[in-house]
């Protein structure tokens, strides 16, 4: 069954911290639940659809449901890493289209800044399958990234000064963004004599790490067209997993392969009509595979694509991440997906900042990655639409 404006995003919120030193997890995500709900104009007793991922505290919907005071007929854990708040809203808008629930509520937040556990993720799952053929060689994120941009590097000319450019235009954005950790813009020789974390990677190569998280409401039509906001229609979706596909490893792609011509087909679009993109930007490779997955340009051009400011609102010819994206503005519990959304949101709704606006902006992608781009992840991709 198609989602296509079978439900409509009503209310989207943003955390303002980027450090929670006296704020619980669980009070960032009350926080951003009632951030949003404010926004959409309704009441925590509208709610009757929950969705949350592993960022959640305690035992996720059932933990934040009652700390929230919710009731609730529908609810949804699934974990997809920094992709889940785009999956939850394709699901979301799923169970309403399916009668489940009428209003639902999507989170993410998390403080691994003030944790100090910025770096000091969970420990492997001992029964992870994967985990013996792995574990031995110490993999790390920034190694298996660092890999990829190797890679295309190595089949397409792909250069760090392309890459580069990533940054840069993140630095243009974010520069119009009081709540960014990294508001100074950079130039390419700035990314380029950074030092290294991981070569071909620099440091500014890689997003921020920051506390905080986000919220969205979804709702069902005739709900959407009684409140007092902008009318932003989910017109298409896509899920995809890509992995080592038993030794058959190719690392010049995503899975956003295959989630993004799925989201396409359903919106009934194609990459020529979206006005504006966010992407999820762990690093700046991250970017540049998405483009080229997403069809933006052909396999092995994105380096190209992204040169001379390209990306860069009011310059180029596809403007992403107007909020600073991870490489600038936040990535709350490492995981960046829910603010790729919102910032879509702002867009069609006219709202974001005047300096990074894009004129008659009515058709937006998000596209998030979950999970590690050298091995296992999932991609998830929203088409929305102001109408």
């Amino acid at each position: 069954m198609s989602i296509r404006n079978k439900a409509y995003i009503v209310g989207a919120y943003e955390h303002p911290t980027r450090k929670a030193d006296t704020l619980s997890v669980a009070q960032l995500h009350a926080d951003v639940a009632r951030g949003a709900i404010a926004d959409a104009g309704l009441s925590l007793k509208d709610i009757d659809g929950y969705f949350c991922a592993g960022d959640a505290p305690g035992l996720g919907t059932m933990s934040m449901g009652e700390y929230l005071g919710l009731t609730l007929r529908h609810v949804d854990s699934t974990e997809t890493g920094g992709s889940a708040p785009l999956v939850h809203v394709h699901h979301a808008a799923q169970a309403i289209a399916q009668g489940k629930c009428n209003i639902a509520l999507v989170t993410l937040a998390g403080r691994p800044r003030a944790a100090v556990a910025a770096l000091q993720l969970k420990p492997p799952d001992p029964d992870a399958p994967e985990l013996q053929f792995e574990a031995p060689f110490g993999p790390a994120t920034q190694n298996g990234y660092a890999m990829c941009a190797r890679r295309h590097m190595h089949e397409f000319g792909t250069t760090s000064e392309q890459l580069a450019w990533i940054k840069v235009a993140a630095s243009h954005h974010a520069q119009h963004n009081p709540n960014a950790m990294l508001r100074q813009l950079v130039t390419v020789e700035d990314v380029v004599n950074s030092p290294f974390v991981s070569d071909p990677l620099h440091r500014l190569d890689c997003c921020v790490i920051s506390d905080g998280g986000g919220a969205l409401i979804i709702a069902r039509p005739e709900i959407a067209a009684s409140l007092q906001r902008p009318k932003i229609a989910i017109r298409g979706a896509g899920e995809a997993l890509k992995h080592g596909m038993a030794g058959k490893v190719d690392l010049t792609y995503s899975a956003a392969r295959f989630s993004g011509p799925r989201a396409f087909e359903e919106a009934g679009l194609t990459p020529a009509d979206i006005k504006y993109v966010s992407l999820y930007d762990s690093f700046t490779v991250t970017v540049l595979f998405q483009i080229e997955d997403l069809g933006f340009c052909a396999k092995g051009q994105g380096g190209r694509f992204v040169s001379d400011g390209n990306l860069i609102s009011g310059i180029g010819k596809l403007p992403f991440n107007t909020d600073g994206g991870g490489l600038c503005n936040n990535h709350p519990a490492n995981r960046g997906g829910m603010t790729k959304v919102i910032e879509a949101v702002r867009q069609l709704r006219g709202e974001a900042h005047p300096a990074v606006q894009v004129k008659n902006c009515d058709l937006a992608l998000a596209n998030g990655i979950g999970g590690s781009l050298a091995t296992r992840h999932i991609a998830g991709t929203l088409i929305m639409e102001r109408q």
